[in-house]
């Protein structure tokens, strides 16, 4: 785009800006901008990189901890986990992208994660995924599922990061706007944690990595605006990856940062060299200059515009400490990616471009970052939908059935046939992942007694029904599953996705969920240290439903005491840790036998929550369990069939409770964990259960090889396996 183009009031609205923010551009420049610091201003502005509709609310969040070495506003959140060894970790969307493109927009999904954790210091460990596509027999389902799991495989092994585990689920509020949230984890010396902040006036700015080329332009400013028919369009907005050049840029990233050369590091990632340069020098307090005819350029003719605004893949800025500069440019020639000196840091506190000698951008970076919109848009959370009767609810007439269509259904079913896309074991130190059908992924420290512990989880059924109540469970099933595998919780990462925030319905969404959320991270003192915020999800006015899927990450302090779901025994008992009222509102029981969405979604009592993991946890490293499974979509009938399916070996549930069999059966309560223990442990868990306050009850027993329930269901494994194993092959044939 050249810079003669006239501002006009349809260019500005092209560039996704608004009459207002137009004029208080005009404002804080005092002239008029040229078409360079239009551009810049619009994918600053945009709502993927200011935040400007949630950051009022985002500040609710507890953010520091015991735990927390930095808490958001940095490329990721870092947790020390003792011996000098820090996690950094974010989870991050890429949603309209692989919806467009689905190979490359999961593919840069995931490529953009790992460079916001090896940013700062770390070597990625884990890679994790939370999937949301439409109904199975949308017409453009099949196409999708195959194209973000190649992509994500795609990318991740080749780079040599395991895929260790995640979620997908499967709605029609999703066919016309898919979720591909991706999740990093990384390991890190906490004396050796890298900041994006520039220090200093005239210090050399380093690019490094792969060339500029115009793939992603407005790839920030397509990614803050809601899609119609035409968003097949937007293709050429979808950056192009290459995980080879990705793995290069780690190990040398990673070299250069065991020396003392590096003053302030940051990768390019939405928005280009525009927001890694603006971030940096907001951070530090400096401004910057930079000569665009030193940007390495893989297309001839390039604009400053279309320079600034490219979110080609595999990039990095770099602030290096002077007289190091032959270092770093030794350092990135040996790994035979591009490097370049493209300006320097100055005082002035601007963003000065120059391009063949002349000045195409002069513009205040405060403007730019931090005096960005921060909008107070009006919301009204829904009022939840009401309470319903679990004796009101009807009763299958064919248990054996309705066992095997939940079983079977998208959400439940096997998802063997994406994670065997995924490289789940290089690196050598994945203790248990996605293949054993357990709560977390175990991620060794390498060399080292002691393991990271990592899930993603998100119900959105709940947080349809009762963003707050949603909300809060999003947390605390995150908190559940780790400890399910004996972690200590420590803190959270988020993707808040949701629909257009200039609707007050969908904003009232957003705000419901994270005062729940909130309230959640407080009780569990868990707090979250990064995240992303991903809206105007939706298609023509249709929102999908309010998805903020949450990471969280815990340490094992001693692999001699952890568990997982694998070690169930012939003749164990099944204990039930945690009350059964039969709650089916919002439930899977609920929409695949009776085919109904409605209802309250089942409360989240936060103390009862704090209760029962805690003493769970201490069961494990007293050593008393065999396995554990957290009870949460479908309920104690699907928790004992999980159990069974791993272990492979049969479960015999026994009635425990006056609520009805149906709802005793699929009801999911919260705050329920189903352990499987020898006899000799059954009476002291009983027992200190009751002095703890705790709910503790025997359901079932462990053996035979089929999956029973008194009065209900009786199959074979092999039957409910089979049916469980075939949705996604059937599918994807």
């Amino acid at each position: 785009m050249s810079k003669k183009v006239k501002i006009t009031p349809e260019v500005v609205a092209e560039h996704g800006l608004s009459e207002e923010e137009y004029e208080v551009i005009l404002d804080r420049l005092g002239r008029e901008p040229n078409i360079n610091e239009l551009g810049i201003f619009s994918v600053m502005w945009s709502e993927h990189c200011s935040y400007k509709s949630s950051r009022r609310h985002l500040s609710k969040f507890l953010t520091k901890g015991d735990r927390v070495i930095q808490g958001p506003g940095e490329n990721a959140g870092v947790i020390d986990i003792d011996d000098g060894d820090a996690i950094i970790f974010k989870m991050e969307s890429h949603n309209h992208p692989s919806y467009i493109e689905p190979y490359q927009g999961a593919a840069t999904g995931v490529g953009g994660i790992m460079r916001d954790v090896f940013t700062m210091g770390a070597r990625p460990i884990a890679l994790m995924n939370a999937l949301r596509f439409g109904e199975h027999s949308h017409w453009k389902t099949k196409q999708l599922v195959n194209g973000v799991v190649a992509g994500i495989g795609g990318y991740g092994n080749c780079v040599g990061v395991p895929t260790v585990g995640g979620e997908t689920n499967f709605h029609k509020g999703y066919n016309g706007n898919i979720l591909v949230n991706a999740m990093c984890v990384g390991l890190a010396r906490t004396d050796k944690v890298f900041y994006s902040a520039a220090k200093g006036v005239g210090n050399p700015i380093f690019y490094v990595g792969s060339k500029t080329g115009r793939d992603g332009i407005h790839g920030a400013t397509m990614a803050s605006a809601e899609f119609d028919d035409n968003s097949e369009e937007k293709r050429p907005t979808v950056q192009v990856g290459d995980p080879f050049t990705e793995k290069l840029l780690i190990e040398a990233c990673l070299e250069l940062m065991e020396t003392d050369a590096i003053i302030a590091i940051q990768d390019m990632g939405a928005a280009g060299l525009t927001s890694s340069s603006i971030e940096m020098a907001d951070k530090g307090g400096v401004g910057v200059l930079i000569n665009l005819d030193d940007v390495p350029q893989r297309e001839e003719g390039m604009t400053p515009y279309e320079m600034m605004l490219s979110e080609s893949q595999e990039r990095m800025l770099m602030v290096i400490k002077p007289g190091k500069e032959k270092l770093a440019y030794e350092i990135f020639e040996k790994w035979e990616l591009d490097v370049a000196l493209i300006g320097k840091t100055t005082d002035t506190g601007r963003l000065v471009l120059k391009h063949k000698k002349k000045k195409v951008c002069d513009i205040p970076i405060a403007p730019l970052a931090d005096d960005a919109p921060n909008l107070n848009r009006p919301y009204k959370v829904p009022k939840p939908l009401p309470i319903i009767n679990s004796s009101d609810i009807h009763e299958t007439q064919d248990y054996n059935d309705a066992l095997l269509r939940i079983m079977g259904s998208p959400d439940i079913c096997s998802k063997r046939w994406i994670w065997e896309q995924y490289d789940r074991h290089v690196m050598t130190d994945t203790l248990d992942s996605s293949q054993s059908g357990g709560d977390a992924a175990i991620i060794r420290i390498h060399n080292k007694n002691k393991a990271v512990a990592i899930t993603t989880d998100c119900t959105p059924r709940y947080v349809q029904a009762d963003p707050y109540q949603g909300g809060k469970q999003c947390v605390a099933e995150t908190w559940r599953n780790l400890t399910c595998v004996g972690a200590d919780p420590i803190a959270i990462t988020d993707c808040l996705n949701f629909g257009n925030p200039e609707r007050e319905d969908i904003m009232g969404q957003f705000v419901g969920a994270i005062e729940g959320m909130n309230e959640a991270c407080r009780a569990f003192d868990y707090p979250v240290v990064s995240g992303n915020v991903s809206l105007y999800n939706e298609t023509n006015g249709v929102a999908i439903p309010p998805t903020p899927a949450v990471g969280g990450v815990g340490l094992i302090p001693d692999l001699e005491y952890f568990s997982s779901i694998s070690g169930a025994k012939e003749g164990d008992t099944l204990i039930m840790i945690g009350e059964t009222n039969g709650w089916l509102g919002s439930s899977i029981y609920l929409r695949e036998i009776l085919r109904r969405e409605d209802g309250a979604p089942p409360p989240v009592d936060l103390d009862v929550e704090k209760i029962n993991g805690d003493y769970i946890r201490k069961l494990i490293r007293n050593k008393r369990v065999n396995a554990v499974h957290d009870c949460s979509d479908g309920g104690m009938a699907i928790a004992a069939c999980e159990l069974a399916l791993t272990n492979n070996i049969g479960v015999h549930l026994q009635r425990s409770s006056g609520c009805p069999l149906h709802a005793w059966l699929f009801g999911e309560d919260q705050a329920r964990y189903l352990i499987s223990v020898e006899k000799n442990s059954v009476n002291p868990i009983l027992t200190t259960a009751e002095d703890r306050g705790v709910k503790a009850y025997i359901v079932g027993k462990v053996g035979g090889m089929n999956i029973k329930a008194e009065g209900a269901f009786d199959l074979p494994i092999s039957t409910v396996r089979e049916k469980h194993e075939n949705f996604l092959p059937e599918l994807m044939s």
